[in-house]
């Protein structure tokens, strides 16, 4: 009875593609290309049930993604789809937004999940402390969890090396400088920073992130760690660095964010941030939405406004300085973060207690997040904030 009404849902994505093209083999076996028009990623997919668009339609990507780890839809390569999806966003983004009580209900859900002092602590034990044996299965020996800066065909363990450089030669620091880094990880930037004669406080919600980075970097001097939200951080430093962790904070907390690092710098000092983007034009439409990510990966997280968080970091007094864009580069470290959990999934490395349900989660998530900047919904940035 519904199959007509999918149909014309058909026949308005195959409106809506502008850029590349999607072959659809239908629950009815008939097998229809969509789009086509211009160059663009070139997606297939096998729709096994209508049910699937029925759940993207009530539930957008958090049903989508339902309908995948049901065998509703199957594809050769997930990530061209996604790619398609959001190189074409201006048309196909309402697709995948949830509706009527099901965004009512998410939207209830991720205000539960805001990241005051509590819930911060909480969100980032769930997707943080699963276990830093979980992590070092696939990420690169020194435990970066953000993106790489690839500048050719170098490994990932170099490219990593490449954005940690970077980000200390923002920091406009030299040998003896105090630099306070907020969301410090599993200590890569603060060993590099270390290792190089400045003393580095830092600061993380995550218990397993600090145990294993003080047991890591024990013998590097001028290198320490706290459990320390950064709202309650003090004193005065050279410089700070953020890699990574506006992504967590929620855009309630934006002005509570640039607020902390404009009271830790000197006058004069700099403040060297990387962070995930969404394309401004379509900003508000996604803010109002809880997506797949926020609802099973990352609760209370947001990616960021360009232009909000720009004026904001001016109303503390940060002048953006030196931008640079480099989502191509996310996509080849996920690529390469996929690949590399994929062999530890398929020789048995992951932890026992994750489940194969769990291993679909995270495979997922990286092929979603792959898609998003390799069709530049979102991109990656990393700017220099100077005190006025």
């Amino acid at each position: 009875m519904l199959t007509p009404l999918f149909e014309r849902r058909i026949d308005r994505m195959n409106r809506g593609i502008a850029e590349g093209s999607l072959t659809a083999r239908l629950p009815s076996g008939e097998t229809r290309v969509l789009g086509g028009r211009a160059a663009g990623p070139a997606a297939v997919i096998e729709l096994r049930s209508w049910r699937a668009m029925l759940r993207l339609a009530l539930d957008g990507s958090s049903g989508w993604y339902a309908a995948w780890l049901a065998g509703e839809w199957a594809s050769p390569d997930p990530v061209q789809l996604f790619a398609l999806f959001t190189g074409n966003r201006a048309a196909l983004a309402v697709e995948a937004r949830a509706m009527g009580p099901s965004l009512l209900a998410k939207r209830v859900w991720h205000w539960l999940r805001r990241n005051h002092r509590s819930g911060s602590r909480r969100n980032i034990r769930f997707h943080y402390d699963l276990g830093n044996d979980f992590y070092e299965a696939w990420l690169d020996s020194r435990m970066n969890y953000s993106s790489a800066i690839f500048r050719g065909a170098e490994s990932l363990e170099d490219a990593q090396a490449a954005k940690l450089r970077a980000m200390l030669e923002r920091t406009a620091t030299a040998p003896g400088d105090k630099i306070l880094e907020i969301g410090c990880g599993w200590g890569p930037f603060v060993e590099l920073a270390a290792r190089e004669g400045r003393s580095v406080h830092g600061i993380t919600l995550s218990t397993e992130q600090k145990a294993y980075a003080e047991t890591r970097l024990s013998g590097h001097a001028g290198a320490r760690f706290s459990l320390t939200d950064y709202r309650d951080v003090t004193g005065t430093y050279d410089a700070v660095a953020s890699i990574e962790m506006a992504e967590a904070v929620g855009r309630r907390y934006w002005p509570d964010y640039l607020a902390a690092i404009a009271r830790a710098l000197k006058p004069g000092g700099h403040a060297a941030l990387q962070f995930i983007t969404y394309d401004d034009a379509m900003f508000e439409a996604y803010a109002a939405n809880v997506d797949f990510i926020q609802r099973h990966v990352f609760p209370g997280g947001l990616l960021i406004s360009e232009s909000a968080f720009r004026a904001l970091a001016a109303e503390n007094g940060l002048l953006w300085q030196d931008q640079v864009n480099f989502g191509a580069s996310y996509a080849e470290t996920l690529r390469q973060w996929r690949e590399r959990f994929d062999a530890a999934a398929d020789a048995d490395r992951l932890p026992a207690q994750f489940d194969a349900k769990f291993v679909d989660l995270w495979r997922y998530y990286l092929m979603y997040c792959e898609g998003g900047f390799r069709g530049g919904s979102i991109d990656v940035v990393q700017i220099t904030l100077v005190k006025d």
